[in-house]
């Protein structure tokens, strides 16, 4: 009797073993802007993740070794703010206890809450963050969007010979870590294409302006020939409506925050026949691209945009990092560092945005794209500009 109630004992201790075993999974926080200034971003991130997420969970899991893994996202809000961003992402890191972070998405956020993750020994990928300092010395930080210093010699070089320009003129939003720092590296590529003086305006607004009258009047008083705007989706669906209503004739260049699918909805036909630099370009994709954009379309009623196909490489480096290391370790100290050594030592990852590796910043070798908003509202492929 005695032997049967040890026995039944360990058969009870093996079956919850096993239940523990089985009911463990792989924690990603992703600390996104779903409210404040670009809530649009947040939602197409959330959106590709979490496809991706069930679309692996409804196969058992994530196959790591021999057992598979089911994936848990847990999404914060920082509201489209620096602050939120660091208090969200310590949140993650210390109640959650994530093995990653998947952004934040601009730079204005991911700046600081790369300096939360790289001082807690966490690693972080932000999908969609173009600033240098995001990753700058930071052996945890890595993004999967090329850098500013690299974006504004391709928006210069095509406005340079699309427009046959001379002049430019600049307006950027001023406390935009992202806005401010493309701002400065375009004018510096301008000006090394076409001389001193050839950047004619260099005009700045704050976060929450709304009539941008003045500087555009001081902008079209100078005549250039045409108005450079490195602004999110949402300023940049304003500022064009406006120079048009007060006489600006000329083209606009835009960049790769124009990317969102909330584009056209804000700016209407004001945005039509406008070039923008990004990541990808979803009309005319092919292949593994072209499946991402239909899967995603018919889940979600609207053609993805870079922020979404960005998010999904993000994603799936992390979690091929994971799977290189060939097991899930509980001391979740020990998982981070395992997915940060993996990530850093990925030679070449082929995702829907393009290939890429990663050099000793943390920052992707990869292409960029121009794209034209077309009548139809499409944002269509120009041309690709590789480093």
């Amino acid at each position: 009797m005695k032997a049967s109630r040890v026995a039944l004992a360990l058969l009870c201790l093996l079956f919850a073993a096993g239940t523990a075993q089985a009911a463990n999974s792989i924690k990603i926080g992703f600390p996104i802007p779903l409210t404040g200034e670009i809530p649009k971003v947040g939602e197409s991130t959330k959106f590709a993740a979490e496809m991706l997420k069930e679309e692996i969970n409804a196969q058992g899991g994530l196959q790591v070794g021999k057992q598979k893994y089911p994936l848990e996202f847990i999404y914060e809000d920082n509201e489209s703010k620096a602050e939120s961003a660091v208090n969200v992402t310590l949140k993650l890191i210390d109640r959650d206890e994530v093995v990653a972070l998947v952004g934040p998405q601009s730079s204005r956020q991911a700046v600081p809450a790369g300096g939360v993750a790289n001082d807690n020994e966490v690693p972080m990928i932000s999908p969609w963050s173009t600033n240098p300092d995001t990753t700058f010395n930071r052996p945890w930080v890595f993004r999967g969007a090329f850098l500013d210093p690299f974006q504004a010699p391709v928006a210069a070089n095509f406005a340079s010979k699309q427009f046959q320009a001379k002049t430019a003129a600049v307006l950027f939003e001023i406390s935009n870590d992202y806005s401010k720092g493309l701002a400065d590296n375009f004018k510096a590529a301008w000006e090394k294409l076409h001389g001193p003086g050839s950047v004619v305006a260099f005009e700045s607004h704050g976060p929450k302006d709304q009539d941008f009258s003045a500087q555009l009047t001081k902008i079209i008083g100078l005549k250039p020939d045409f108005l450079f705007l490195p602004q999110n989706y949402s300023f940049a669906a304003m500022i064009v409506p406006q120079a048009r209503d007060l006489g600006f004739k000329n083209p606009f260049m835009g960049s790769d925050a124009w990317g969102s699918a909330e584009l056209m909805n804000l700016c209407g036909k004001a945005c039509i026949g406008q070039f923008f630099s990004t990541h990808y370009a979803a009309a005319g994709a092919t292949g593994a691209t072209k499946e991402f954009i239909d899967k995603y379309q018919k889940k979600f009623g609207y053609v993805p945009d870079d922020v979404a196909a960005l998010t999904w490489d993000s994603v799936n480096i992390v979690l091929t990092a994971i799977q290189k290391g060939g097991v899930v370790d509980s001391n979740v100290r020990k998982m981070r560092k395992l997915i940060r050594d993996n990530i850093a030592a990925t030679p070449k990852f082929d995702g829907i945005t393009g290939s890429m590796s990663f050099d000793e910043q943390g920052d992707p070798i990869k292409c960029a794209v121009v794209v034209k908003v077309s009548d139809a509202g499409e944002f269509t492929f120009v041309e690709s500009v590789c480093p």
